[in-house]
């Protein structure tokens, strides 16, 4: 018991990963709360720090059902907009059949033969090469792609791509990426709040001749403000850990529904290095389908390494490398030229990929950290 067994157990188990780990930041909403009450007792109030904190304890648990209360709106309103914001953010523009046809006929097959809904689709005018799925339920749903992915990828490469961020949809991925985007964005909010109003509160009670009661205040402010640091460090780490695993079942995924994991190889190692979007937020940076590194340790990534992701397609999904992409070639060699995702569609309909998963290897459990 507890083994996992192939990607539909994977999925099982991230999810309910991620959600202990959305969970987990409302406790980081309780402590910053503390954070913020302790630092403005400590430069209103005299006394030891013990008493400080006490005190600021105390207070907590009354205002933590405000607290609660003003993070639960800011996700009920991030839930009804996210998308509008979305779009706001990066200048994304809806698109229709008439307007892209490519784009639109290669989202219909895939959604068709996954009995899906068929998501909006928006187009960001870039060269950069990226892609990435926002919304919460049906009604929201919408995949974005880059111009410079769409004139970079061929239709299997783009089908591999949109595989990649329906798999997310599919998964409940987005969702949860939102919820832990809003919540980390009400810490980041609350402890800027707290530093800038700091200025207006400091020295109103620097009179005190009492050396040990002003050491005890200006410890206090001090764990206040660690606190507060330490709560947004761990939202960001949060934040990174629901990205980073769930992109090599996106990957999965999306060779599932293609059952063409060389495309989606191609269109990794396209991509890599030139997935940066100018002027886009981190938090939707983190939802694309690559986020390339800025030079910080590994801990700070939040999508694997090409690499990593290519090794694991080109091992578990049998992959091949194409001679001319430079990657490590752990694939079996001789694997013929699959047919296009149009015309495996056309010829034996979109029934056509629900036969043919038997020829993957049963994913392991450390596959996904």
């Amino acid at each position: 018991m507890g083994e996992a067994f192939g990607l539909y157990t994977h999925m099982r188990n991230n999810h309910w990963r991620s959600m202990v780990l959305v969970a987990s930041l409302f406790v980081l909403v309780a402590l910053v709360t503390y954070a913020i009450v302790l630092i403005v007792d400590a430069q209103m109030y005299r006394g030891p720090l013990s008493s400080i904190m006490a005190y600021a304890f105390r207070q907590t648990l009354g205002y933590l059902p405000i607290s609660f209360a003003i993070t639960a709106v800011w996700v009920f309103v991030g839930f009804k907009m996210n998308t509008s914001i979305v779009a706001w953010a990066t200048g994304a523009a809806e698109v229709t059949r008439e307007n892209n046809p490519r784009l639109y006929r290669l989202t219909e097959l895939l959604c068709i033969s996954r009995g899906m809904r068929v998501p909006k689709l928006q187009v960001l005018e870039t060269p950069a090469l990226n892609a990435f799925a926002s919304g919460v339920n049906e009604d929201q749903y919408t995949v974005t792609v880059t111009t410079g992915l769409m004139d970079a990828l061929d239709d299997r490469e783009l089908s591999a791509v949109i595989a990649h961020e329906l798999t997310h949809i599919r998964n409940g991925d987005v969702r949860l990426m939102i919820v832990a985007v809003l919540i980390a964005g009400v810490i980041s909010f609350f402890g800027e709040m707290i530093v800038r109003g700091s200025r207006f509160y400091g020295g109103s009670s620097s009179s005190s001749s009492d050396n040990d009661k002003g050491s005890g205040r200006a410890l206090a402010i001090m764990i206040g403000v660690g606190i507060l640091v330490l709560s947004w460090f761990l939202a960001v780490l949060i934040r990174f850990s629901l990205s980073r695993s769930r992109e090599y079942l996106a990957d999965a995924g999306a060779v599932e529904l293609t059952k063409d994991p060389d495309a989606m190889i191609s269109a990794l190692l396209k991509i890599s290095g030139r997935a940066d979007i100018d002027g886009v937020p981190s938090g939707i940076m983190d939802m694309c389908i690559e986020n390339d590194p800025d030079g910080f340790a590994d801990i700070f990534a939040t999508h694997p390494s090409i690499n990593k992701r290519v090794q694991a397609l080109q091992s578990y999904a049998g992959g091949v490398v194409r001679d001319d992409a430079t990657a490590p070639k752990l694939g079996p060699p001789g694997i013929p030229e699959r047919e296009s995702l149009p015309e495996l569609v056309e010829r034996r309909g979109p029934w056509a990929r629900q036969d043919s998963g038997a020829r993957h290897k049963a994913l392991p459990k450390d596959l996904f950290p």
